[in-house]
């Protein structure tokens, strides 16, 4: 249920300059007017699962994307029955969108790889809930090496060789010397890692697949004297989204999708934290760095 300070699921990811928005529920699109967010670099939406609190914000933004006159088409990748429960909605209420809604299925059973570009790779997360759910892991492509201004220089490196030196390759001057990459170039940054597994109960065949992220946003809908509930509605507890935290080794843990019982979440955020020190409450309108 919504309350006063948390509206129904959604994220916006941002990678490489690009935004991916994960789940949708009711009211999405205005916190994204609240927080001025802009959707040009959004392509891709990724819902987890078929339950209402995440998927009835998608009419509403679809048709204000259309009232904006966006005309790059928007991808939503989900598990299978989406399309056939959003193609009467589109019909009657979007049938002239200057943009197609192009749906993508996928197996909530799988870890598979669901999309990638040049610069992002994403997977699915099998989790366990009620209906087929599937969380999501967003990983960086390698960037390409940084070259050292001096020597290009030193070397007199021809523009046109720059781009493979990133890449990799060694330098061959005029005279026949291989200058090794790793003297041309310095690493690049790690590459950037995020999980989001939410509606799932506790379940630890996940943390193969989310070992060493640099950030997780895990369910905690419960605290732990509610962890009869929370297994017979196949949620999690604070402390068991911060124990899978610590069995991954993971950087830093968000904790989310709260019941509407808890109007004061310290006590959530106590629990998760007692488990695993890294742990921050996620909140309405707020960014996250990672």
């Amino acid at each position: 249920m919504p309350t006063r300070s948390n509206f129904p699921t959604s994220q916006i990811v941002e990678m490489r300059d690009k935004q991916y928005m994960i789940d949708c529920g009711e009211g999405t699109q205005i916190r994204m007017r609240q927080m001025n967010v802009k959707t040009n670099r959004m392509g891709r939406i990724f819902i987890s699962h078929l339950h209402g609190d995440h998927v009835f914000g998608l009419i509403g933004l679809i048709s204000s994307f259309g009232m904006l006159n966006r005309t790059a088409d928007l991808h939503i990748h989900s598990p299978k029955g989406l399309e056939q429960i959003m193609e009467p909605q589109l019909q009657f209420f979007c049938d002239d969108l200057p943009f197609k809604v192009l749906f993508h299925s996928f197996d909530t059973k799988k870890n598979d790889l669901i999309f990638e570009d040049r610069s992002v790779q994403v997977f699915s997360i099998p989790l366990k809930h009620r209906v087929p759910a599937s969380g999501f892991l967003f990983e960086e492509k390698p960037r390409d090496r940084h070259i050292k201004r001096d020597m290009i220089d030193f070397y007199n490196i021809p523009t046109w060789r720059i781009p493979k030196i990133k890449q990799g390759e060694d330098f061959i001057t005029n005279e026949g010397e291989i200058i090794p990459n790793e003297k041309l170039t310095l690493p690049p940054e790690k590459p950037k890692r995020f999980a989001y597994c939410s509606d799932t109960a506790y379940y630890e065949k996940i943390i193969p697949i989310i070992t060493d992220v640099d950030l997780l946003f895990h369910e905690a809908t419960f605290m732990d004297n509610e962890a009869a509930r929370a297994k017979s509605t196949m949620h999690s507890t604070a402390a068991q989204a911060a124990t899978i935290a610590q069995k991954a080794n993971v950087r830093k843990l968000i904790i989310g999708h709260y019941s509407a019982r808890y109007a004061n979440k310290n006590g959530l955020l106590h629990e998760a934290k007692a488990i695993f020190e890294n742990t921050v409450l996620g909140e309405d309108l707020k960014i996250y760095e990672f």
